[in-house]
Order: structure tokens, then sequence, then C-alpha cells
């Protein structure tokens, strides 16, 4: 009792504390996000702006969309880091520029908002939004129609949306231009510059040299000592300088490839295909239940097949099926459903409807038949594409030009290439209901349709799991740092190593898609090895984690490995330079240094400074700097290079005329440095701006 009336005061404080804390924690838990948790939602912060995760993965949506719309098909794990990427570097740019911008004061008024929608000199987005194909200009009726219908939509209309999102772009793009016209206008180069650029282009010098290479010297006799590292590292810290944060790990791959055993059975499943393919009567369903790649049936040309097909296809009869082959890991078999001769290329044109904007197929069939009744009676094709088309060869008349097999959807390419100039058909494809015109055809070909059933040489669930127990079984016995390193010497497995990979690198090589594996790298400390194992593609991985190198100068303990070569140089240098001291001591020309080192003084003629390549040796700059800044006939000291270490001395300079009229180089050096101004601010605002960057615990 005597003891807690002594201490009632900090126990009650104590209580207190506790049950406030506990409070406030159940209030996190409950009503919102805990602060510990707050990062798992941020991609990064940039100069002290966060970045959501929601709002990157839209942009990175909206960049991926832009991009399958530009390029076609699907994106590959390459393709999409290298968007994620782009993006990355979109956003840390809007932000760092954003500031600038808001810092200098620069602003987009409305005058000249609608100046660069409708003025004279339109921005170059409004050209492309609103440009004839033909001529490359604006096309100001389509604009003005476009912007008369725009103010007939109610506020909160989607294409209002679109609208002011892209005249947000337009005026950030012209803001952006300014601040880069300012940095760039700020580029002046003086007289004495250019006359120093002119001097240091067309100067020459003759001089001769002595060169010691390191390499005379066996790395064997060269002992060293923890105070040359550290010279050369302190000469050099900048070298060190780095950029993001890396990581090393070394990873064991057990393969589970496709064995032979799997390959005669798919070969086997094939075979009992091509049996079935015969007796099918409904091949396009036969195709859709069986084969990997499900191509479309179609008439193809002599060589539009896969090389191994192509010429069975245009040998055998209408009917039968051949195959089955092997190329490119499949084995194929295909039937031929029907041979003819056919148009080599056709021109066409089209009105296509949209049924999701007719209320649904039917009516969009209805108006199709109603538009082709008009054509037939002599309405204009062209000036009804123009009304009713909803894609962008309306603008054309509907003309799609001249296009061979191949380049078009099955169902219009069989209507116009089967068809004949003149005939105008109704077609409905994936995309809507075409009223299609031939307008006339060229060349003639023999073509077959055909019909493809393919298997894909694969790995069976045997060959996966006998490879997966093997690796399941490795991580098992080396779940440390030491024991992954003896299990791999026990079971003489091949340890590989991706040195220095960056958080959003997207290939490791002999790897297929590694992201999953580079996300746990960054999660993990040093010596740690992976949690599970890592199934990639065709392979599965068990890896551990060797080196983390953080942003920012190095230490000498990350990169006394690497530097390794350099100062054994460093203590050579040292050797061969006293070597050199005491030959070129009492001696009057370099000849003379060359006699006493057993060496030839070598020739060097019409070097220039600004292009510092001794023939023979390669890039030496500390020579042929100290070479133009020597008197003639006068021994240098000795000058620990690239190679070596020399003694030089100048025989002779041949001055170039004097520049009389700086303007025209003044400006060859001005316009270089505005070339570069963009790109080099950027990077500067990157190096001074606070980064975090948590792309890898999303991508």
């Amino acid at each position: 009792m005597s003891f807690l009336r002594n201490r009632a005061g900090a126990i009650l404080i104590g209580a207190i504390g506790l049950a406030i804390f506990a409070f406030l924690l159940n209030d996190a838990i409950s009503f919102g996000t805990p602060f510990w948790a707050e990062s798992q939602t941020e991609v990064g912060e940039v100069a002290g702006e966060t970045i959501g995760i929601e709002e990157f993965r839209a942009k990175v949506e909206q960049n991926e969309a832009n991009f399958r719309q530009q390029m076609g098909g699907n994106l590959n794990p390459q393709m999409s880091s290298y968007i994620v990427e782009n993006t990355w570097n979109q956003t840390i740019s809007e932000i760092l520029l954003g500031k600038e911008v808001k810092r200098l004061g620069l602003e987009v008024g409305r005058t000249e908002l609608n100046d660069m929608v409708s003025g004279k000199n339109p921005h170059p987005q409004v050209v492309q939004t609103f440009g004839n194909p033909q001529t490359g200009q604006i096309d100001r009726s389509q604009l003005n129609s476009f912007l008369s219908n725009l103010s007939t939509q109610p506020a909160n209309s989607p294409i209002r949306s679109q609208w002011e999102q892209f005249l947000v772009s337009i005026k950030q793009d012209r803001l952006f231009q300014k601040y880069t016209n300012l940095v760039k206008n700020s580029i002046y180069v003086t007289s004495l510059e250019a006359r120093e650029e002119h001097q240091n282009r067309n100067k020459l010098a003759d001089f001769s040299y002595v060169n010691l290479e390191y390499a005379s010297i066996p790395d064997n006799q060269v002992k060293l000592e923890d105070k040359d590292y550290q010279e050369y590292y302190d000469e050099h810290k900048n070298l060190f300088k780095n950029r993001e944060e890396t990581r090393t790990f070394e990873y064991v791959v057990f393969d589970a490839s496709p064995t032979k055993a799997d390959s005669a059975a798919i070969r086997t499943n094939i075979g009992r295909i091509a049996a079935e393919f015969r007796n099918t009567t409904n091949d396009s369903l036969f195709v859709s239940v069986n084969a990997d790649t499900k191509a479309p049936i179609s008439y193809m040309k002599k060589g539009q097949l896969d090389p191994a097909l192509d010429s069975l296809v245009f040998s055998a009869p209408v009917g039968s099926v051949v195959g089955p082959v092997y190329s490119n890991n499949a084995f194929r078999v295909a039937k031929v459903l029907d041979v003819r001769m056919s148009p080599d290329s056709v021109q066409a044109s089209h009105i296509l409807i949209n049924p999701a904007t007719e209320g649904g197929l039917p009516k969009a069939k209805a108006k199709a038949d109603s538009i082709a009744n008009l054509i037939r009676n002599g309405a204009s094709f062209a000036e009804l594409a123009t009304k009713f088309g909803t894609d962008a060869s309306k603008d054309k008349g509907g003309d799609l030009g001249t296009f061979g097999r191949g380049a078009m959807i099955p169902a219009f390419e069989e209507a116009v290439f089967n068809g004949k100039p003149g005939d105008l058909k109704v077609v409905t494809s994936q995309f809507g209901v075409h009223v299609v015109r031939v307008v006339r055809q060229v060349g003639s070909s023999r073509v077959a349709r055909v019909a493809v059933v393919d298997k894909a040489v694969a790995s069976s669930n045997e060959t996966q799991q006998a490879a997966y127990s093997k690796a399941s079984s490795f991580l098992s016995t080396a779940d440390d740092d030491k024991a992954f390193d003896e299990q791999v010497k026990k079971q003489k497995l091949n340890k590989l190593v991706a040195e220095n990979v960056t958080a959003s690198q997207s290939m490791v090589a002999g790897l297929d898609n590694p992201r999953e594996l580079i996300r746990w790298a960054f999660q993990a400390d040093q010596g740690d090895v992976s949690d599970r194992v890592f199934e990639l593609e065709n392979r599965y991985v068990v890896a551990k984690l060797t080196d983390v190198r953080e942003k920012g100068i190095l230490p000498l303990a990350k990169v006394k490995k690497d530097i390794e070569p350099m100062v054994r140089n460093l203590v050579k240098g040292r050797m061969l330079s006293e070597r050199l001291s005491k030959a070129a001591s009492g001696a009057s020309n370099i000849q003379q240094v060359a006699q006493k080192v057993g060496k030839q003084a070598q020739p060097a003629q019409n070097i220039v400074f600004a292009n510092p390549i001794i023939p023979g040796l390669g890039q030496e700059n500390k020579v042929v700097g100290t070479v133009f800044g020597l008197q003639p006939r006068k021994l240098s000291n000795p000058i620990e290079g690239e190679s070596g270490v020399f003694v030089v001395a100048v025989n002779s300079f041949s001055n170039p005329a004097p520049l009389t009229n700086t303007i025209t180089l003044k400006e060859q050096i001005a316009e270089s440095l505005r070339q570069r101004a963009q790109g080099s601010v950027f990077e500067v605002l990157k190096e001074k701006a606070e980064i975090t960057d948590n792309r890898f615990r999303f991508f």
C-alpha cells in the first residue's frame, strides 16, 4: 500500500496515457488509415507532393490505351514497364515544372487560350485533332461545328469534361514552353568563349611522348593497402553517385521446359485431332475448340501461311487435311476448304453504322439497308458517308484506299474480295454494320481458304511439378545466407547474379517477366533468401539478396571491389612515375628520357584540345591537356594517364587564323546549348528535388 501511495501519480498518468493511445489507435483503425499504412497508397512523393496510386494508375491506363491505339496488339511485360517508366517521368516533369511555372508567375490568359484553339496559329494538338489529313492544316469548319455542338451540351456531359481536360493539356504545354523559352533565352555566349572554342577546335599540337604502360608491372607485384583505396575514392567520389537505389541478388533456376516426352505427347494429340478434323462438318467450331491461337478461317495467298504448311496446302486437293508439321514450337494441321482465283488487292469504300448509338443491331441493319437503297437510287456515296459514317473514313467520303488480303477483318475482306467491281453490300462485323462498295479489283492470284489447328509444345503437369518440387526442396534447406551457398555447392547448381537492378527494371537476363522477383528484392533485407519459389514462365527461381546500394554517394565499402583495378593502376602509377622522374632528371630532351627507360619516343601529330585522342592509344585527357599547357621543347613531369604514365615534350604548335567574326560561331555554340537546355533543366530539377519512388510496390 505504501508503494502504491508513493507512486499513485505516476501510475495514474501512465494509465491515462495508455487509455488515450488505445482510443486513438482504435479511432485510426476504425475510421481512417493508420499512419504506418498511409504510404501503402502512395506511388511516390516529388518535392513534397504525394502521388496516389489511383491517380497514377489512371495515367498509366490512359497511356497504355494510347500506345495500343498507335501500335496495335497486346502489351508485353517490357512494353508495360516502359509505359510505367514514361508515366513516372511525365508525372515528375509536370510537378517540378509546374512548381517552377508558379514560382515565376507564368500564366496563360483566356485570350491566349482562345487564340491557341481558333486563332491564326493554333496549338499543334488542335491541328492534330481537327486537321485535314490531306492538307495538314486545321479544318476550320470541322472545328467550328464541334464548338457549336459543344455549346449545346449540358455542363456535366462527358464531351464537355473531355474538352476541359484537353484545354488543360494544351494550357499546361504552353506554360512549360514559356518556361523552356525563358531558359533558352537566358543562354548567352561571349566573344571570349567563341575565340576559346575556335582555338580548342583548330590549334594543332605536335609532340613526342614516352609511355610506360600499367600492364608492364605484373599485378602480383602490387600490394594494395586501405589508404590506396581511400585515396582513389576521395579523388573520384562523384563517380560513385548512385542516381537511384539498386539491388543485387543471386538466384538459382530450376528449368521446367518441355521434355521429349512432352513433345511426343503433343505430337500424338495433334495426330488424333487431324483424324477428327477430316470428318467434322463445322470447321469454325472445331478450330475454336481445338486450336491454341484460334486464327479466323480466311482465304490466303501462297506465302502467307506458315512456311511448313504453305507448300502442302497449295498442292493438296479441296477437303483434305495436311500435316501435322512442326515449326515455331508448335504442331499444326490445316484443312483446305476451297481454292480459287482471287484479286490481289481491292479498292473499296464503306459507311460504318455503330449499333451502340442506333439502339441495337437490328436498328443499325435497318439504317444500313436504307442508306444502301438511297445509293442504289442515285444518292452520293461520299456525301452519305460524311453524314452517317462513324469512323475516320467518313472525312474522306468513306474511301478506304487500296488494300491486300489480311489488311481487313475476315467478314469485310470476304465481301470485297469475293464480289466484283460496282457491288454494293451490307456486311456485319464486330465493329458494326458496313455499307460497302467495291470500287475496283487489281490483279489475280490463286488463294486457298484454310482452317488451321495448332498445338504449342508446352510442359506437362508432371514436368512442371518435378521442377517445382526440386525448387521447393532447395528452398526448404537453403533458408538463410550461408545455407543458400552451401546447398548450391552441394547440389552442383548454377548460381546466377543480377547486378545493380533498379526498382522499375523489367528485364533480367534469362528470365521472362521477373517483376515479382524484383519487387521482392526491393522489400527484402540484405542476406535474405526469398520466402517463396517464383514461377517465371517455364522456370522456377529461388533468390538471395546480396547487396543494397542506396541512392546517393556510395560508401567505400560498397565500391571497394569495383575500384580495385583502378586502385591497382594508381599504385602502379606511383611506381612508374618514380621511374620516369629519375629518367627525366638531368635529361635535356625526350629522346634521353626514352633511352634511360629502354623505350623509343613516339610522335603524335595534329592533335587538338577538343578531341584528346592519341593515335594508337585512345583518349588521354590528362596527357593532351598537359600538352596544351606546356612550352615547346620543355619536358613535362610524369603524367598518370589512362593506359600508363607519360612524359611529353611539345615540338611545335600551329595556331589557326584569328577569328575575326565571332557571330556565327557564337550562334552555333548557343544553339547547341539551347538544344540540350530542356533535358538538362529537367535533370537539374530532379537532382535538387526530394523524390521518393514506391512504384515497385504496385507495378
